[in-house]
């Protein structure tokens, strides 16, 4: 009897996912946005170099570093967020 049982759950099927599939989806979002950052980025910074703005140039070099770091950096927020919370003492 206990077998019937066993196989009667075994064929009854699972139900299925109700949310999307994101599992895949930083990744993508990294390849699709990544090489259209750095083409503003160059073009941005060009612009700077010709108008020979060199202080704004070096402005937006560090900004431009930094939204990378973000960007392609994975987990990066949330290392920084458990290492801000953790100095905080905040567990």
């Amino acid at each position: 009897m206990l077998n019937l049982i066993d196989l009667a759950s075994a064929l009854t099927p699972s139900p299925a996912p109700t949310g999307p599939d994101t599992s895949g989806l930083a990744n993508f979002l990294r390849g699709f946005f990544a090489p259209l950052f750095l083409v503003v980025v160059s073009v941005v910074a060009l612009f700077f170099l010709f108008t020979r703005e060199i202080t704004r140039f070096v402005q937006f070099l560090i900004l431009a570093v930094a939204i990378g770091v973000i960007f392609y950096v994975p987990n990066i927020i949330e290392v920084t967020a458990k290492a801000i919370a953790g100095a905080l003492g905040i567990k």
